[in-house]
């Protein structure tokens, strides 16, 4: 259920279908359930189980996610770290975008406005992926124009865009949305609530690994 490099994936589940329980007994199975990273990738904080989401303003599917994603995120335990790593497939448009989730992480304006900027894109069609109108709409959310415009065009958010691409490409990301697990796991599965409970057993089996329990 990801939007791909070159199109989207045949088929498109329904929301509905990703709100379902997953079964207790879901296994997790090489090559089904999730791909084994190779080489795996460093982490940040090696105490911790690192879960990385890669994605985009710009995917339909991403913004179908997001609030499951989070919703799931919050109630994760403490020594596991969730984080969001907005790509750009080398499309210019979702490089503007990706600058935009930086810019406001760093103003302190992206947990009030991430919903909205999905709501922009994707239901009222607004157009974000030009500096000029993303700036102008950003304002209108009340962020502060030149805070806003200095960060954007900072060095600090273009290198966090190069590094985020770079993230991209040691992952092997063909599509989003998609959840990597301690830099060993690309999660697996059908559909949204799949990936989720996938998810949770790769941060059992991690953290297992981390402990030295195999």
């Amino acid at each position: 259920m990801k939007f791909a490099r070159r199109s989207f994936v045949s088929t498109i589940f329904a929301l509905g279908a990703a709100l379902t329980v997953a079964r207790p007994s879901l296994a997790q199975t090489a090559g089904k359930d999730y791909t084994p990273i190779s080489p795996a990738q460093p982490t940040d904080d090696a105490a911790k189980v690192e879960v990385l989401e890669f994605f985009s303003y710009g995917c339909p599917h991403c913004a179908d996610f997001n609030p499951l994603v989070h919703a799931w995120a919050a109630k994760l335990p403490a020594d596991v770290v969730f984080k969001k790593v907005p790509i750009t497939f080398g499309r210019g448009a979702w490089e503007s975008i990706a600058r935009l989730y930086y810019t406001l992480e760093i103003t302190g304006d992206l947990a009030r406005l991430e919903a909205d900027i999905f709501r922009a894109i994707h239901t009222e069609k607004i157009n974000l992926f030009e500096a000029g109108a993303l700036t102008e709409w950003v304002v209108k959310k009340g962020v502060d124009q030149k805070k806003f415009t200095d960060t954007f065009k900072s060095f600090g958010v273009m290198s966090k865009v190069k590094r985020g691409d770079q993230l991209a490409q040691a992952f092997k990301i063909q599509g989003v949305p998609a959840l990597a697990v301690d830099g060993k796991f690309m999660v697996g599965g059908k559909d949204f609530a799949e990936q989720l409970a996938i998810a949770d057993k790769l941060i059992v089996k991690a953290r297992s690994e981390k402990s030295g329990k195999k």
